[in-house]
């Protein structure tokens, strides 16, 4: 894992007079049946306007957020967004024209949010979820022995972003999976609503690997998986599939007994939680395969 960012999480436990909210993508308020997230979309580094319309932008901007709300089992109602950087009118009518039609689409509602000026476009919003009758997930309810199971496709957005970069007008099923990423609404809900037992599980925002170690290092656990069981499309490069980002697929661990009684067609068993804390993909410690993984700071 990415050691800039793990350190500045630690700095900010430390600061903090409770952090017991801190450790997973959302907060869980139990009280409250409420999972709240907050993400945040920086020009340069988690978007290109040489490829990306400020209409797909601003569907994309929702759907990576609510990834999370997703993962953590809740239901995305409410959201805020804030922007910052040279706005200018065309840019705010097409980019809520995108953030309107995706809240359309999840049933969801803007209820705020706030506009200030600066060099780059940032974006941040957050999402609220509905955790009523929901089992809630969390990264550490992982245990040895559960099964890994995923749902969705890997390393299709990586794969899609390399080939932007290089012809910014390519359109295939890479790019659209990089501008245009699917959630994994009904998988997530199916989940959530049925699990009996405690799970763990995360999106694939920031790649499969980048999961299993977050999962890993709360559970304490290590995992086993083969390789050509995890869903992919077709000539996606082994390293984007295992370090890629930005898919929004569930990396979910849960209970053999909640797995079959799921009857989930989608969500593909490709390993198991074991004792320790390697992660071995056919065997082999992950620690020696070749990494690209995407950084938030270097």
């Amino acid at each position: 894992m990415e050691n800039t960012e793990l350190k500045f999480i630690e700095i900010i436990k430390n600061s903090l007079s409770d952090n017991s909210y801190l450790g997973d993508d959302c907060a869980y308020l139990k009280d409250l049946n409420l999972c709240v997230s907050t993400d945040l979309l920086v020009e340069g580094v988690h978007f290109n306007f040489n490829f990306i319309s400020p209409y797909l932008l601003g569907k994309k901007a929702l759907k990576v957020n609510v990834s999370d709300i997703l993962a953590s089992g809740a239901k995305p109602m409410y959201a805020t967004v804030a922007l910052s950087g040279k706005l200018n009118e065309k840019f705010i009518k097409e980019f809520y024209l995108g953030i309107n039609e995706c809240a359309d689409e999840l049933d969801m509602k803007i209820i705020g949010g706030d506009l200030t000026g600066g060099e780059k476009i940032n974006i941040s919003i957050c999402v609220m979820g509905d955790c009523k009758s929901r089992n809630i997930s969390s990264r550490k309810n992982a245990k040895e022995g559960y099964l890994l199971a995923l749902c969705g496709n890997f390393g299709a957005s990586a794969t899609g972003l390399k080939m932007l970069f290089k012809d910014s007008n390519i359109q295939n099923n890479f790019t659209k999976a990089h501008l245009e990423p699917i959630l994994q609404f009904e998988c997530a809900r199916r989940i959530a609503q049925n699990a009996k037992e405690p799970y763990a599980m995360m999106d694939s925002s920031d790649g499969l690997v980048n999961a299993l170690e977050w999962i890993s290092k709360s559970s304490g656990v290590g995992f086993e998986l083969e390789f050509e069981k995890i869903p992919y499309i077709q000539g996606t490069r082994r390293e984007d599939v295992l370090f890629g980002g930005e898919d929004y697929s569930l990396v979910c661990v849960l209970s053999e007994n909640d797995y079959k009684s799921l009857n989930l067609k989608e969500l593909k068993v490709v390993g198991r939680a074991i004792f320790g804390d390697k992660i071995l993909i056919d065997g082999k410690n992950i620690k020696e395969e070749k990494r690209e993984e995407f950084l938030h700071f270097d």
